[in-house]
């Protein structure tokens, strides 16, 4: 495909608008024909400010235009299966944002259908494009670190349950917590790091302490007091692959811990670890772990300036996969299997077992 890719956007709320400014970055490549909002009004606004030409009535309409290429779905989760399946059937390449659906079972119809097309599906798994993730990423693959045997990993906020009472704190229509809402983030960026081991196992637990007090909330989205809360606060895993390696992951909108309300992740390898360090909830350097002359040895990096920011990368490679055919790094089957595990680990917490992952 040699002319520009025309994409239609579902959802002009704060990750829309995002994905919007960061694919008027690329021009030549693409065009943002058209997009739509449950609340019209929000669509025509965000259309006004970013020159959008067209506003459609519905997703239904804007996914059956003939001129779109490719579409984003920035929608509740709750919608991320239907819309997905019905964009892939009208011939649509989709960006979809995390998590992939509110289960696997949902997860593996849209995989499904896109194996019956040859249209792509990517996750919008910005932190994989980081810098720091791909730098770290580049000396793993060089043998650097030797065998990743761990890794450690999580998003810790200490008060900041989002939009109390709406669709984020419905388990039918989100899924579940900040396991599936920051927590998946986190998952995705460990497995990709550790080169994409297969997980044949779950043990995880769940707490919700401050929500159904309507304590521990955070700044982001204007709560609804009639709502429900019936998701967790904090949630914790440990997750064993197949090559016995073993990642250990929380997930927390409310606690009482000490943390600085950022993303980690620290990798263990038997010639070398790796802790990242995160900014404004982006990962921006870090330090790699070794031993020289029996002494211990940390090397730092940092992001260079001018870098290009994730988002902005994950939109480019999006289009350019489109454009050239190939499969994008943070695939259809990438979030199935994140899906599997958030799955798991919901369920071991619900029985207090471990959970045996079949493939």
């Amino acid at each position: 495909m040699g002319n520009k890719v025309k994409v239609g956007l579902i959802g002009t709320g704060n990750i829309g608008r995002i994905h919007i400014e960061n694919l008027q970055k690329y021009p030549e490549d693409c065009d943002i024909v058209a997009v739509t909002n449950t609340t019209l009004s929000k669509a025509e606004s965000c259309a006004a400010e970013f020159n959008i030409p067209f506003v459609e009535k519905s997703a239904d309409e804007l996914i059956a235009r003939t001129d779109i290429d490719a579409v984003i779905i920035a929608v509740p989760n709750q919608f991320h299966t239907p819309l997905t399946i019905q964009a892939l059937k009208a011939g649509k390449h989709v960006l979809l944002e995390k998590p992939m659906a509110l289960n696997q079972e949902d997860a593996k119809e849209i995989l499904m259908v896109k194996e019956a097309t040859d249209k792509i599906v990517m996750m919008a798994q910005q932190m994989r494009f980081e810098w720091a993730a791909q730098h770290v990423r580049e000396q793993i693959e060089r043998g650097e670190l030797g065998n990743i045997y761990m890794a450690k990993t999580g998003w810790c906020r200490r008060k900041g349950i989002p939009a109390w009472g709406t669709w984020f704190t419905d388990s039918k229509k989100s899924g579940g917590g900040p396991l599936i809402d920051i927590g998946v983030h986190m998952l995705d960026l460990a497995l990709y790091m550790m080169g994409n081991p297969k997980p044949v196992s779950v043990f995880g637990s769940t707490y919700s302490e401050f929500g159904p007090k309507q304590k521990g909330i955070g700044s982001w989205g204007s709560p609804d007091w009639d709502g429900i809360y019936d998701v967790e606060d904090i949630a914790t895993a440990m997750i064993k692959m197949e090559d016995g390696a073993t990642l250990l992951l929380e997930a927390s909108w409310a606690a009482h811990m000490d943390c600085d309300e950022e993303p980690h992740l620290s990798l263990y390898g038997s010639e070398g670890g790796v802790v990242l360090k995160a900014v404004d909830e982006r990962f921006v350097g870090g330090k790699f772990l070794t031993e020289q002359f029996d002494r211990v040895v940390d090397i730092e990096f940092n992001e260079p300036e001018g870098f290009i920011h994730g988002r902005t990368l994950l939109v480019k490679h999006f289009i350019d996969c489109i454009k050239e055919g190939k499969e994008p790094i943070a695939s259809a089957m990438d979030g199935y299997k994140t899906q599997i595990i958030l799955d798991a680990i919901y369920e071991s917490a619900r029985t207090g077992t471990v959970i045996s992952l079949g493939w």
